[in-house]
């Protein structure tokens, strides 16, 4: 740090992910605080470019996740009011929340994602459009909100009920991917187009999936940092998330999330999503691989900072 800033951290919102945003702002806040610079935090409502044009910050941390925090809306404001921010911009973001569209951007360039389609929700209360079990999730909400894995033998019926609890009625097309068996893997990403891996972490949960409910709620997920896993997938998962990271044009920091088949060894590998506002709260997996490499929560926070600052591209200032 070179000097003192002032830097308003964007947090809240009105997307499903809320409490969580709200958590993570209110962390970065604090280590801004701590680090010297002068800090302006924001819950964002509907007057957020009027609190904005007030603060005047040097720089915004976006601490924001789901809509319209993570999807481009804020970027594209941010990008119009001239100001600077953290994390990816515009066109990445609109990309990498929905995950049809990740998977048109990563797929061709060899990024093994799950074959899957989109599907009316409608159509589910007829028949399963893939064989279970498979798994049911909305094409453009972050932090797993809403995934539902479609099983055999399950409480949703066969076919799905209309009276059944689940993503089918709450949202009118769902993407539908092939379940896949294994271990839940996720990768943090520093950086911009020369990011580099932090480590790869092991969720292990006692059944289901990593939804929501096993990303924000303590002690009923274990992570194993660095996960015990064969050192030639830990290396394919982390080559995955950096050319993933570039091929998206991610900057400040990305979170890739994997199943591993352990079966098949690295070709039981799959990228399910990126994540390009990944949360920073007590659990948060980013912190906690760069903790694994020595890097402090305050640093972290420094260097996604920095790295905004040092930014030449244009990203964030009006042309």
């Amino acid at each position: 740090m070179t000097k003192p800033l002032h830097v308003a951290v964007l947090m809240g919102g009105w997307s499903a992910e809320r409490e969580v945003s709200l958590t993570s702002g209110r962390g970065v806040a604090a280590a801004l605080d701590t680090l010297g610079h002068r800090v302006t935090a924001i819950d964002m409502g509907r007057d957020v470019a009027a609190k904005l044009t007030l603060a005047a910050p040097d720089v915004v941390f976006n601490a924001l996740h789901g809509t319209p925090g993570e999807d481009g809306s804020v970027q594209g404001l941010l990008d119009i009011m001239g100001l600077r921010y953290t994390h990816s911009g515009l066109t990445t973001s609109v990309i990498a929340i929905d995950k049809e569209l990740t998977k048109q951007a990563l797929v061709p360039h060899g990024i093994r994602m799950p074959a899957g389609r989109v599907v009316a929700s409608e159509s589910l209360y007829a028949g399963d459009p893939l064989p279970r079990p498979y798994v049911l999730k909305p094409v453009n909400e972050g932090s797993s909100v809403g995934v539902a894995i479609v099983a055999d033998g399950g409480n949703h019926g066969d076919p799905i009920g209309r009276d059944s609890e689940g993503p089918w009625k709450h949202f009118d097309h769902l993407l539908a991917e092939p379940f896949i068996r294994g271990k839940e893997l996720t990768v943090a990403v520093i950086g911009g187009a020369e990011g580099k891996a932090l480590a790869v972490t092991e969720l292990k949960i006692d059944s289901g999936f990593y939804d929501y409910e096993h990303k924000y709620t303590d002690g009923i997920t274990t992570h194993v940092c660095p996960a015990e896993i064969p050192d030639d997938v830990a290396a394919a998962a982390m080559r995955m998330a950096e050319e993933s990271h570039r091929l998206l044009g991610c900057a400040g920091c990305s979170r890739s999330d994997f199943r591993w088949d352990d079966d098949k060894g690295v070709e039981g590998l799959y990228l399910l999503e990126v994540n390009t506002q990944p949360g920073m709260t007590p659990l948060s997996l980013v912190p906690e691989q760069a903790r694994h490499v020595g890097m402090s929560y305050e640093a972290l926070v420094q260097r996604l900072v920095d790295e905004t600052m040092a930014d030449d591209t244009g990203r964030g200032e009006l042309t």
